[in-house]
């Protein structure tokens, strides 16, 4: 019988392509959330040493001013001194005893368990983050106010893309009547959107109960909420140089005392709030991060906290932000480097483009810092896609496109890895001295060419020939067309008993679920 033969070698091919094309096992990905980086080191263990003790300095020192009153209490209460000119300044040995006692893995649960995240170690994570106040229009190139329904989409987005791990709020709900409605729909829209883990902030401490009490309906009670936070809190409590954010510390004290992980941010300017050297501005984050971390665990030792020494970069011809500069990779290494230093999870900025679209500038700009903080072992990796004109503009096809280059970014934090077995040159003698010559049919080429290596959704890999008998397509085309796909789709993350039950509770600002003719 001839034709059995044939039937076996086609039949077998499409099964093999339809092996290939299907959704991989997390066990089988090329990439996945918390790859081990650290491969690279911006600074000697000498430099990572002066910093620690120019930090150390800079508090016991200069120290921290306008506390609130409860923070003065808590922090004197814990052995800090409040000097004659109102500046708490911190001893270095309780800087230690409080490093001691801080949190040195901390789990960010998310509402779908499959999503939580492990922040260990060297372990890397790229998600969303920023307070953009306008939408990009990549075709237009116009830029107008972001809204709610813009917050939400961003995360319906977020939640079909593998390599953006977290949602932290990227953008800021203009739409808002005030700052509780701020607060709260932010949160809304979030929880609506993804069941990843959320960051948000809260503008007023008075704000952080009624959102709590969101928080909560969503999690099925106070307690199902501590035992699994699926909401942390990103808490700027300092303002550059050396001097706490009074509100945002009373939203802290309550974020701690409510259970909420806590990301102890820091965002001073290099050359503006932060000294002008970079190696300079890294001590002042770590100065004010450190007494971020005395502060929390004088409330409650051991609570989930971020190290987040974010130092920005200005151009210092004109004064304006350069979130996509060489300067801004290296500030968020070496800042990695210091969070290893002190074994703490941390997290910073990266990913961030001065260029106002999603273009080559963009691209570049995004690809290095991305890559080099994976490669420092930043654990959490911030504002690392969607983000334009240095964190003004955010857009919904570059937060897509991003999601292909985050599996680049990952593919070469992953490395090499050479084991006995992929250095064994058995199969190269196969192919050399008794086979075809070339590899394309190997056995091990077809077991390891999902699990080896990574292949973009979005970016074009055809030749120039195909391309062409393809109609030329454009990537951010591409880009637009997947954006409309899924926000043409219903992926709304609240049951109908839950979403009926929130809308009688509280006042929420409508979000369309389906878009049509985007």
């Amino acid at each position: 019988m001839e034709t059995p033969r044939k039937a076996r070698r086609s039949g077998g091919r499409a099964a093999r392509v339809a092996a290939r094309t299907a959704p991989l096992e997390a066990a089988k990905r090329p990439v996945w959330p918390g790859i081990p980086g650290g491969q690279y080191s911006p600074l000697s263990e000498t430099e990572v040493a002066r910093v620690h003790a120019a930090a150390l300095d800079a508090l016991e020192q200069i120290g921290m001013a306008k506390a609130p009153p409860s923070g003065v209490d808590i922090l004197t209460g814990a052995g800090c001194a409040l000097g004659l000119d109102g500046r708490i300044r911190i001893p270095r040995t309780l800087v230690a005893e409080m490093l001691e006692k801080a949190a040195k893995t901390v789990i960010l649960p998310a509402r779908d368990p499959q999503f939580d995240i492990e922040l260990s170690g060297r372990r890397v994570h790229f998600g969303t983050a920023g307070a953009a106040v306008s939408i990009v229009d990549s075709q237009t190139g116009a830029y107008r106010d972001s809204t709610t329904q813009d917050l939400y989409d961003a995360a319906r987005l977020v939640q079909t893309l593998d390599n953006v791990h977290f949602f932290q709020r990227p953008l800021v709900c203009r739409d808002a009547k005030d700052n509780f409605a701020l607060d709260f729909n932010t949160l809304y829209a979030s929880l609506a959107g993804t069941t990843k883990h959320i960051g948000t902030s809260f503008i007023e401490a008075e704000n952080l109960d009624g959102c709590l009490k969101l928080i909560h309906a969503v999690a099925g009670g106070q307690e199902a909420f501590r035992a699994r936070p699926f909401v942390s809190n990103t808490n700027t409590f300092v303002v550059p140089p050396m001097t706490f954010a009074e509100e945002s510390c009373q939203v802290l004290e309550g974020a701690v005392r409510a259970g909420m992980p806590v990301l102890l941010l820091s965002a001073g300017q290099a050359g503006a709030t932060a000294p002008a050297p970079l190696a300079t501005a890294v001590v002042q984050a770590v100065a004010e991060v450190l007494a971020g971390v005395v502060y929390v665990n004088a409330i409650s030792p051991g609570h989930p906290a971020i190290f987040g020494t974010w130092p920005f970069v200005s151009d210092l011809r004109t004064g304006s932000m350069s979130g996509g500069s060489g300067e801004q990779a290296l500030l968020t290494a070496a800042c990695a480097q210091m969070h290893r230093f002190y074994g703490l999870p941390g997290g910073a900025a990266a990913g961030m483009t001065d260029a106002k679209l999603p273009d080559m500038q963009a691209g570049w700009e995004q690809a290095i810092s991305n890559v080099m903080a994976g490669l420092a072992g930043l654990n959490m990796v911030y504002e690392s896609v969607g983000m334009h004109a240095s964190l003004l503009g955010f857009s919904m096809e570059s937060l897509v496109l991003g999601n292909d280059m985050l599996g680049q970014v990952q593919r070469c934090v992953r490395g090499i890895e050479v084991t006995e077995e992929n250095t064994s040159i058995e199969v190269m003698k196969s192919v050399c001295l008794d086979g075809p010559g070339h590899y394309l049919g190997a056995e091990q080429t077809l077991r390891i060419m999902q699990s080896e290596y990574i292949y973009p959704a979005l970016a074009n890999r055809s030749s120039p020939k195909e391309w062409v008998e393809k109609g030329r397509p454009i990537l951010l085309d591409s880009a637009r067309a997947r954006v409309r796909e899924v926000l043409a789709q219903d992926g709304h993350q609240f049951a109908p008993d839950l979403q009926a039950q929130l809308e009688a509770a509280f006042d929420l600002i409508p979000l369309k679920r389906i878009h049509e003719g985007l």
